[in-house]
């Protein structure tokens, strides 16, 4: 793909037979690599999953973490 804008158009042009439609919202920000995080980040954030889809989507809450 060119750019984010047409990688953006062809993900909200997906749909399925029964009316399925996608929402895209690009997040324009940068990630910086290798960053390092507390050695019990992982057993205190609270991650919230979906009820119908919990394998594929879900929300991590970092403001859980005292």
């Amino acid at each position: 793909l060119e750019s984010v804008e047409t990688a953006k158009h062809y993900m909200e042009k997906t749909g399925t037979a029964t009316g399925l439609r996608v929402k895209v919202r690009v997040i324009d920000k940068l990630y910086k690599a290798g960053r390092k995080y507390a050695a019990d980040f992982k057993e205190k954030m609270v991650i919230q999953f979906d009820e119908l889809l919990p394998k594929w989507n879900y929300v991590a809450i970092p403001d859980a973490i005292g």
